[in-house]
C-alpha cells in the first residue's frame, strides 16, 4: 500500500514539474506584453517649394513619417497597468535617424506611465496634443509632404529654410520633459492635459502646457485643443525671423463626420504670437474629404491661412491624392499638392509612393 502511494506521489510530482513552468509562462504572458511596430513610407517625385526651383527627389515619408518603436504594458491587477513606449522617426531614403537633422534618436515618443481606473499618467517625451488632433481631423493625417493642415501649422516660423514665413506654431510635434494626464472614456468624451518643464533652474524657454477635449459618437467626432509655449526652444532663437519673439498660444477646433459615401473634415486654428511691443495672430481654415472607391480612397484637402500684423502673408494649399491598398498593411499612393504664398511664386509637389506597416 505504501509503495503504491509513493509511486502515485512521484507521478503527481513529475506531472506538476512538467506543467508548472507552462502555467507560469502563460500567466506571465497574460500579465505583460511587448510589441515592435512602425511604418516605412517613401515616395519619388518632383518637389518645388514656393519661390524656389523644382527638383526630382526620393523622400522618406509621403503620407506618413516613417518611424519604428516598441512598447508594452504590464497588468498590475485591480485595473492598474504599467505602460511604456519608445519610438523614433527615421528617413528610409538615406537611413538617417530623426525626421530632420537635429531630431533626437527617439524623437516620436519616449515615455513610461501608469493606467488606472481614474485615467492614465505618463512622463517623458510625448506627441503634442495639438499635433495629434490636427492629424486626426484631416484626410492626409500626419503627412509633412502633402497634408495642407500639417504644412500650414508646422512648416513655418523658421522651420522651413526654403521660404520665409511667420505662420505656424512653435514647440514641434513632440514635447520633451512632459507630464500628461488622460481621462478614461466617459460615454464618448475624453480629455488630456500636458505640461512640459523648462528643465532649467533659471530659464523657462521650453515651458509649455496644453489641454485637449474630444467627443466621438458613431460617425461624428469633434475636438478642441489649446496650447501655450515660450519661444521655440531657447530665448531669442527666432529673432532672425521676428525680432523680440517671446511666446505663442494656439487654439484649434475640429470636426469630422462620416457618411456612407464620404468622410468630411474641418479645422479652424488660431495662433496668437507675443512679440515685444507688438503682437500678431494667424487664422487658418482647413476642409477635407475622403471618398471610398471600393477598397481604395480619393483624398482631397484645402487650407487657407492669413496673418495680421506680422509679415501680412496669406497662404493657400490644396492637395489631391489617391490611396490604393495592396493589403491590410501595405498601400500605394499618388498625390499632387499646390502651395502658394502671396507675392511669392507658387510651389508644387507631385509624387507616387509606397507605405507599409509592421
Amino acid at each position: 500500500m505504501e509503495s503504491t502511494c509513493v509511486a502515485t506521489l512521484k507521478k503527481i510530482c513529475r506531472v506538476a514539474a512538467t506543467v508548472a513552468p507552462v502555467l507560469i509562462s502563460a500567466h506571465a504572458h497574460a500579465q505583460s506584453s511587448v510589441q515592435l511596430y512602425g511604418i516605412v513610407d517613401t515616395w519619388v517625385g518632383v518637389q518645388k517649394y514656393p519661390g524656389k526651383a523644382a527638383s526630382w527627389q526620393e523622400g522618406g515619408g509621403g503620407l506618413s513619417t516613417s518611424f519604428w518603436g516598441f512598447g508594452g504594458q504590464e497588468d498590475l491587477g485591480g485595473g492598474y497597468k504599467a505602460i511604456f513606449a519608445i519610438e523614433g522617426f527615421f528617413r528610409p531614403q538615406n537611413g538617417a535617424y530623426g525626421s530632420f537633422n537635429g531630431d533626437p534618436f527617439f524623437s516620436r515618443n519616449a515615455y513610461v506611465g501608469l493606467t488606472t481606473p481614474a485615467g492614465t499618467f505618463t512622463l517623458g517625451r510625448q506627441s503634442s496634443l495639438l499635433y495629434l488632433q490636427a492629424c486626426q481631423f484631416n484626410p492626409f493625417y500626419a503627412s509633412f509632404t502633402f497634408s495642407p493642415t500639417i504644412l500650414q501649422i508646422y512648416a513655418g516660423l523658421g522651420t522651413y529654410p526654403a521660404y520665409k514665413t511667420d505662420q505656424g506654431v512653435v514647440g514641434g510635434t513632440a514635447w520633451s520633459n512632459a507630464v500628461q494626464y488622460a481621462t478614461p472614456d466617459l460615454h464618448g468624451f475624453s480629455g488630456h492635459a500636458m505640461y512640459a518643464f523648462g528643465d532649467s533652474a533659471s530659464g523657462n524657454g521650453s515651458k509649455q502646457y496644453s489641454v485637449q477635449a474630444s467627443y466621438r459618437n458613431g460617425p461624428f467626432a469633434a475636438g478642441a485643443v489649446y496650447q501655450y509655449a515660450n519661444f521655440n526652444s531657447t530665448a531669442g532663437d527666432l529673432n532672425s525671423l521676428i525680432a523680440g519673439f517671446h511666446s505663442q498660444s494656439a487654439t484649434q477646433l475640429a470636426v469630422a463626420y462620416e457618411f456612407s459615401f464620404a468622410k468630411f473634415y474641418g479645422e479652424y486654428t488660431y495662433t496668437n504670437d507675443n512679440v515685444i511691443n507688438k503682437d500678431f495672430h494667424v487664422n487658418m481654415f482647413e476642409g477635407g474629404v475622403a471618398i471610398p472607391i471600393g477598397t481604395s480612397r480619393i483624398l482631397a484637402s484645402y487650407a487657407y491661412s492669413r496673418d495680421s500684423g506680422g509679415l501680412d502673408q496669406t497662404r493657400q494649399t490644396a492637395t489631391l491624392g489617391y490611396d490604393y491598398p495592396l493589403s491590410k498593411r501595405t498601400d500605394l499612393y499618388a498625390v499632387y499638392m499646390y502651395d502658394h504664398f502671396a507675392h511669392v511664386a507658387s510651389g508644387e509637389t507631385t509624387g507616387v509612393g509606397i507605405r507599409t506597416r509592421f
